[in-house]
């Protein structure tokens, strides 16, 4: 099926599944949605209840990249159900959403670059770590990445508000990026500042690993615990640079199996934006001492009240 934007002369093709086939692959993303979520929504009110973590910067950082993870996971899951249900939304509508997703898409490697640095420094600066890690200046952090995320959508918006009608953000779309963002433009901008970012993210994780790799052949575990947990870092920025390169890989496997567009295109967006929503969980979640008793009280709805809180703080690493 082709679906023909209004006022542009291109054509974006839509494919469509049969009803059973739909209805298996929304209820695999829904499911998936919803028990990745809760996972992570307990972790945020596991976070909230206790002191002893939203005092400490690098507790801080992650709860950030947790509550990204479930707002891009819910924008994903959102958008698929209603393209199957309705097949094409309101273009308003379409960039609200597509607006929410991108913000924590590029949230997520600059929150990963800057748990790094703070693992850097409560390593290779231990007797500096309270003064230059304070919960502050971790908000302030977080401010400034949300401000260079909106660096990269803000353009987008202004230039759509100023080159499209007002009829076509009454028009209804297919819901994708390219088709409410139609500037060729855009598309160029889109990718450049993607490479600068990620340039900037890796060029970080390089640089603490091989510092506190450096630390841990002749200092204590903590250091080892550090660049173990860098290393997750990178692996979790790998998953998210295969949002970057999503439509690379789906065009490569399209044309080399022209017949499976769908089953790839499905299979992909599971393994780029769903499955990635786990490795937070399980970096912090589970890899930490402290956050793990508290999160099983809450995470299978114990009342068992064994837990209390520390009265020391140990850093996770």
């Amino acid at each position: 099926m082709n679906f023909s934007n209004p006022g542009r002369n291109f054509t974006t093709n839509v494919y469509r599944d049969t009803l059973n086939t739909a209805i298996i692959k929304n209820v695999i993303t829904v499911v998936l949605c919803i028990s990745i979520n809760y996972i992570n929504s307990t972790l945020v009110h596991t976070f909230r209840k206790h002191e002893i973590f939203n005092v400490n910067p690098r507790y801080i950082l992650y709860i950030h990249l947790v509550i990204n993870d479930i707002m891009l996971l819910t924008m994903f899951t959102l958008v698929q159900v209603l393209s199957y249900i309705v097949f094409t939304l309101n273009v308003s509508l379409c960039i609200v959403l597509l607006t929410i997703a991108i913000f924590a898409n590029l949230n997520n490697p600059l929150t990963l670059a800057v748990m790094a640095i703070e693992c850097y420094i409560a390593i290779c600066f231990p007797l500096h770590h309270t003064q230059i890690c304070t919960v502050k200046k971790t908000y302030v952090v977080i401010g400034l990445i949300w401000a260079m995320s909106a660096l990269s959508i803000l353009p987008d918006l202004f230039v759509t508000f100023a080159e499209e009608s007002l009829d076509f953000f009454n028009s209804r779309v297919f819901c994708l990026r390219e088709n409410v963002f139609r500037n060729p433009n855009l598309t160029e901008k889109r990718d450049i500042s993607y490479i600068v970012y990620l340039v900037i993210v890796w060029l970080s994780l390089f640089y603490t690993y091989f510092r506190i790799l450096f630390t841990a052949q002749s200092a204590s575990g903590d250091a080892k615990k550090a660049r173990n947990t860098v290393l997750l870092h990178g692996f979790q920025l790998l998953l998210c640079m295969l949002t970057y390169v999503y439509h690379l890989i789906t065009n490569g496997l399209t044309y080399l199996f022209p017949r499976g567009v769908l089953a790839i295109r499905f299979t992909i967006a599971i393994f780029v934006q769903v499955l990635p929503r786990l490795i937070s969980p399980v970096v912090y979640g589970l890899r930490d001492k402290t956050f793990r008793q508290y999160l099983k009280r809450y995470l299978f709805c114990s009342t068992n009240d064994q837990t209390h809180p520390q009265k020391t703080l140990k850093r996770p690493l």
